[in-house]
């Protein structure tokens, strides 16, 4: 009986041998990082019609029905082509944190206090211009470095400060045109050309610094803060989402949140990496 039970033990340690643990967690944890990149996005929907036909090809071949089973197989081969296309957004966006710093985390985020502090210069610039109608475009630089539109436009390199934005963007003012890139507290560059959106479900009202915020936002981590020209409603656009019509409050809100979420991911992240550490 010991020698059943020793030998039934030899054969699981053989089968679930450490390179297979190994495996099994390299690959969890792909598609872990895959849904937390499509989660709020298109792709969401492409891979639920993608299940549809999957479940729908399965239940034909089962139940015998060749003809259907035949056509489904087609869409879907032709589905397995056209998916880098489709996803191409999402598969740049993934490459891009690879790159950035998942692996290689830059220590780019600010201490709580200086945080807030810019926070509240930037909100009150912010809502000075919207006061008075003063069209802006503002980006926030994260993780994922801007340096080549910051080199589109002209180096500044100063102290984040309200008195400094309201300039900047005062009508007939050399740099009032273009976006302004923030990074950490500090004005990096101002009249810089940023790319647009090409998703073509925009709402067709928004100009160029809306579009510009949100091609910024697909291709980057940053946050963009928009003042409209026209009406001087205050938005807000991240991972290529766009939030208008924003008073004070709620932009200080939710600057004051994605800021502090993306210290809390930084600082688990390192944590992670420090031996020892457990969850």
């Amino acid at each position: 009986m010991w020698e059943t039970i020793a030998g039934l033990y030899e054969s699981v340690r053989t089968l679930i041998s450490p390179v297979l643990l190994l495996d099994l967690a390299i690959i969890g944890l792909l598609f872990y990082r895959v849904l937390l990149l499509i989660r709020g996005t298109r792709a969401v929907q492409l891979l639920k019609g993608l299940a549809v036909l999957v479940i729908a090809s399965v239940i034909s071949q089962w139940v015998g029905l060749q003809l259907t089973s035949w056509l489904l197989s087609q869409v879907m081969t032709v589905g397995l082509v056209a998916l880098p296309i489709i996803f191409y957004p999402e598969l740049r966006r993934a490459l891009e944190q690879l790159g950035r710093g998942r692996l290689f985390p830059k220590a780019s985020l600010l201490p709580p206090q200086e945080r807030a502090q810019a926070i509240s210069h930037l909100v009150r610039a912010v809502v000075n211009l919207a006061e008075r109608r003063v069209g802006a475009l503002i980006i926030w630089e994260q993780e994922t470095g801007l340096k080549d539109w910051s080199e589109s436009g002209v180096a500044v390199d100063a102290q984040l400060t309200s008195e400094l934005l309201i300039n900047i963007f005062e009508p007939n003012t050399p740099l009032h045109d273009g976006a302004v890139i923030l990074r950490a507290n500090r004005v990096r560059a101002a009249s810089c050309y940023l790319p647009l959106t090409d998703n073509p479900e925009v709402n067709i009202e928004l100009g160029s610094r809306h579009r510009a915020a949100l091609g910024i936002t697909e291709q980057s981590d940053a946050v963009a803060i928009v003042v409209s020209e026209e009406t001087g409603a205050i938005s807000m656009a991240v991972e290529g989402t766009l939030t208008r019509y924003l008073d004070e409050k709620n932009l200080k809100q939710r600057l004051e949140t994605f800021l502090q979420t993306r210290q809390q991911e930084h600082s688990l992240f390192s944590r992670r990496w420090q031996p020892g550490w457990k969850e």
